[in-house]
């Protein structure tokens, strides 16, 4: 099992961290009410699913996009794909630029699958699905990242 100190603890940001499939900005901070008093807190995310978080978050941004801040490598290409034709040429693109933020995360130790597929019920849209395994973890976990073509707001 991964050591929960190695990947850290952040904000939750993202609802689904297996399937990420809301592209809404803004909408950062995800929160739940204690049963016992009401109130309100702000969720964490720790150990694996703060990875799970931060690669989802990667694929999200668009490389470059934080380069004034120093990080000018951060995010992906994916962004480039919108309004491209849903066919091998794209989805072997989309699956370079996946592989290519994965590897840019230095707690992923390893890539152990990665396929790019298209859904019969949207046409428009690509499945990039990832099965990885983090550093000192022995378990592999998967993501999801459904993306629009037709830059769509997504399911």
């Amino acid at each position: 099992m991964a050591d929960p100190r190695r990947f850290g603890t952040d904000l939750r940001l993202l609802a689904n961290l297996e399937r990420q499939e809301d592209r809404r900005r803004g909408e950062d901070l995800k929160t739940a009410t204690r049963p016992t008093t009401g109130r309100t807190d702000l969720l964490a995310v720790s150990a694996v699913e703060n990875l799970q978080q931060a690669l989802l978050l990667r694929f999200l941004t668009q490389r470059g996009e934080l380069a004034p801040l120093g990080h000018r490598t951060y995010g992906s290409s994916l962004h480039t794909l919108i309004g491209e034709p849903n066919n091998e040429t794209t989805r072997n693109r989309a699956k370079l630029f996946a592989l290519e933020a994965l590897q840019e995360e230095p707690r992923v130790a390893e890539v152990l699958e990665l396929r790019v597929t298209s859904p019969r019920q949207r046409p428009t849209q690509i499945e990039i699905e990832a099965k990885l395994r983090a550093v000192d973890g022995d378990t592999p976990f998967n993501l999801v990242f459904p993306m629009d073509l037709d830059g769509g707001a997504g399911p």
